[in-house]
């Protein structure tokens, strides 16, 4: 069980699910996780909705859904990428008042090879990197989420960019500059 900082409901080694410079091919995917994952999976995070940032995205609680990467760390290694992703995305523990984002655990869902069902998503199937999803009919997977501190949301909700479609890399312009 791991539980990162004091207040933090206990938890199993959960997967990571990311939308934005940690994704496959995107700068933070090389620096921070390479070499420290088992596997990668698309997923989507129902009920969220997707801002463009300076540089990066925020995803909030919301009537959307955000489109991004299960991860599952090597074992061995979780405490290690727990603690790099915390400071990547600024997280001091929760609720905390400079928190850029927080840590939060929420249900996401995987697509199918066979199967698809809405927004052509699979019900279930054997996730890669020991993410276990079960067979057919199977449930969202539950996962460590970075989402958009109270303070930002505020901020995004009143004033931000929201991205069509929940994709990140498709709301920057083609050919864009990639951010560290």
């Amino acid at each position: 069980m791991s539980t990162p900082h004091p207040g933090s409901p206990p938890t199993d080694e959960l997967p990571f699910f990311v939308y934005g410079t940690l994704l496959p091919g995107e700068p933070n995917h090389e620096l921070f996780l390479r070499g420290r994952t088992t596997g990668e999976r698309p997923a989507v995070l129902p009920r969220a909705l997707l801002y463009d940032g300076p540089g990066y995205p925020y995803a909030i609680d919301g009537h959307g859904r955000v489109h991004g990467t299960l991860l599952t760390a090597v074992p061995g290694v979780y405490g290690e990428l727990l603690g790099l992703l915390d400071h990547l995305e600024e997280y001091l523990g929760p609720g905390h008042p400079r928190n850029l984002y927080e840590r939060v655990v929420r249900e996401v869902e995987l697509p199918g090879e066979s199967g698809a069902g809405r927004d052509g998503e699979a019900a279930g199937g054997a996730g890669q990197g020991g993410v276990e999803v079960g067979g057919e009919g199977a449930g969202p997977v539950r996962a460590w989420v970075y989402l958009a501190a109270a303070a930002v949301t505020r901020s995004l909700r009143t004033g931000g960019s929201l991205i069509d479609g929940g994709r990140w890399v498709t709301g920057r312009p083609p050919g864009g500059p990639r951010t560290p």
